[in-house]
């Protein structure tokens, strides 16, 4: 399971604010976590905002614990230096202003969390967001495991890739599944195809900013997209120990990554020592 939360802006003339908080408050904590939760839950009982809540809590609090000595290998921290983002030139983050010349604030971060559940164990959970990225998405992404007998192996077939079904959160909202399909044909060839769903060209609509959908919800009394204090607080238990062993150093060097980049090779790294690597996007 991937969620990718990329933005391409730096920190736009927020940086007195940005270098106090960095993307682990700024974004996984809430929004990232949030992703996780909406699409690890259990259907709920009915479709209330207490119930919707409920089962979200359950979600973090499966969350396998981490401790500091386990922060290294499960999380990265990174920073862009200068760079090229849709051809605008991006200078390096600490060379923004009200931003400290040495500043240790993560604008990346990669992290890999488990949740002790009968539906998720072991399934790993990677997280990332950064600043200065090549493109704005936000998706979820679910690799599948490949099949226990490849029969189109077996028969000479090469080697295809696993299915993938992806959850456009923004900014083309939608839903894509991949998986492999036989070329036509007397030979044995198998080839990715995708089944497009997208909500803009099937509605003929666009989707209201997720602003006004969540002042409108306010308006009304409606909490459903609003998190509860128990998800918050469960939400900075989960994130402490990475808060705590970053400063003190335990967490492994802060890494830096060119603007314009999906992040620093650590974030590679973090995949590949699982056989995986980061979808491309």
């Amino acid at each position: 399971m991937q969620i990718t939360v990329a933005e391409t802006v730096g920190v736009e003339g927020r940086g007195e604010f940005y270098d106090q908080t960095g993307a682990l408050r700024d974004i996984v904590q809430n929004h990232a976590l949030q992703l996780m939760t909406m699409f690890a839950m259990e259907p709920p009982v009915e479709f209330m905002a207490s119930d919707l809540r409920d089962e979200k809590l359950k979600v973090l609090r499966a969350v396998k614990p981490m401790t500091v000595a386990d922060v290294a290998d499960n999380a990265v921290r990174g920073q862009y230096v200068s760079g090229w983002v849709e051809g605008h030139k991006v200078h390096a983050y600490r060379d923004e202003p009200e931003v400290d010349p040495e500043s240790e604030t993560e604008t990346f971060v990669a992290l890999k969390l488990s949740i002790d559940s009968w539906r998720w164990a072991g399934v790993p959970f990677y997280l990332r967001t950064g600043k200065a990225m090549p493109t704005r998405v936000t998706e979820i992404a679910v690799q599948f495991r490949r099949a226990p007998l490849a029969l189109f192996a077996r028969a000479g077939a090469p080697q295809f890739d696993p299915n993938i079904l992806a959850v456009r959160i923004q900014p083309d909202e939608g839903i894509l599944l991949r998986f492999g399909a036989k070329v036509p044909g007397q030979g044995l060839q198998i080839r990715s195809v995708n089944m497009d769903f997208r909500y803009g060209s099937s509605f003929a609509v666009d989707s209201p900013d997720a602003y006004e959908t969540l002042l409108l919800d306010a308006m009304i009394g409606d909490p459903s997209l609003f998190t509860r204090g128990d998800e918050v607080e469960r939400a900075w238990e989960i994130l402490d120990p990475v808060l705590r062993a970053w400063p003190e150093g335990r967490g492994g060097p802060l890494h830096f990554y060119g603007a314009g980049t999906w992040g620093p090779p650590a974030a590679d790294e973090l995949l590949e020592r699982d056989q995986r690597a980061w979808r491309r996007l």
